[in-house]
């Protein structure tokens, strides 16, 4: 990648780069940018220049953008979050706290737990706002280490190297089924008890995907997997419908509650421990503090 540097290039042409990457054409970021279409053409044509790469080609007034696109995009956020670190810190330093919050969590946490996290603090100040960013563990984890969100929700384990956290919550696996469904008259679900059960199952790089499968072809058995979903909360529905039970675990199957679904606990089962992290060295202001007593005190009224 060339010194950007010496290559004369500017931050308003990486900034409209990211915005066209970000919504998929040069209209919409003239749009979100509130400058033309063809300044935003002129500008990304400059930055090729500059840079003596071929970020766009170009095909039938459509752009595609090319790898080199993509990786200089990666550090283009990374840089951006940098700038963004260095707003806040100036903000900090004038005594002037920014109003907005940036939270980052697996999408189930937005059924039930991040709205009462932001109702909590927007009650105790209404000028208070929540930007949520929801991905997979890891993602939420790259949020919280390029500076793109102030707190996540996670579980452990995570690197005590780059992350500081607060543990929240402990949970074990639980059975997921329809009220109807015959695993409402047991008390425990164990392996056995799965075989010819049609399975409501996360794909096979995930450890729990792992764990429930490998349970089964222990005793010979291969899993009637019904539906394969990639990410959590994307299972309830299908439980819901009657179409299979789903292995997961107490405090995915609380986001639940509105479908009012059954449980079990689980065996074999495993230990999950749930934490508020955010970057190793950041000071914590009375705002994020905050939110993490919040999400705390919701998950130790959930438990009792």
């Amino acid at each position: 990648m060339p010194d950007l540097a010496s290559a004369d290039v500017k931050l308003r042409q990486l900034q409209i780069l990211r915005e066209v990457l970000r919504s998929g054409s040069e209209r919409y970021a003239a749009r979100l940018l509130k400058i033309s279409q063809p300044a935003v053409s002129q500008q990304i044509k400059q930055l090729e220049a500059a840079l003596g790469l071929k970020l766009f080609l170009r095909e039938k007034n459509r752009l595609i953008p090319t790898h080199q696109a993509w990786e200089l995009y990666r550090d283009i956020e990374v840089g951006f979050a940098s700038l963004d670190r260095v707003g806040r810190s100036v903000a900090t330093l004038k005594g002037e706290e920014p109003s907005a919050i940036s939270l980052a969590a697996p999408g189930i946490f937005c059924f039930r737990l991040l709205p009462q996290v932001v109702r909590a603090l927007r009650n105790r100040d209404p000028s208070h706002s929540a930007h949520i960013r929801s991905g997979s563990y890891q993602q939420t984890a790259e949020h919280i280490l390029n500076g793109r969100a102030d707190l996540g929700i996670s579980r452990l384990p995570l690197d005590e190297r780059i992350f500081e956290w607060q543990p929240v919550a402990t949970a074990r696996n639980i059975c997921l089924f329809h009220p109807e469904h015959r695993f409402a008259a047991k008390e425990l679900v164990v392996a056995e008890d799965l075989v010819g059960e049609p399975l409501i199952d996360i794909e096979p790089q995930f450890s729990a995907h792992q764990m429930n499968i490998n349970a089964l072809r222990y005793m010979g058995v291969e899993p009637d997997i019904a539906v394969e979903f990639d990410a959590s909360g994307h299972d309830a529905g299908f439980v819901a419908a009657g179409i299979g039970v789903s292995i997961t675990n107490q405090v995915i199957a609380r986001e639940y509650g509105h479908f009012g679904l059954s449980s079990r606990p689980f065996e074999p089962g495993a230990v999950y421990h749930y934490v508020v992290f955010w970057r190793r060295g950041r000071t914590l202001d009375d705002r994020l503090r905050f939110v993490v007593e919040s999400v705390a005190r919701i998950f130790r009224d959930d438990a009792r």
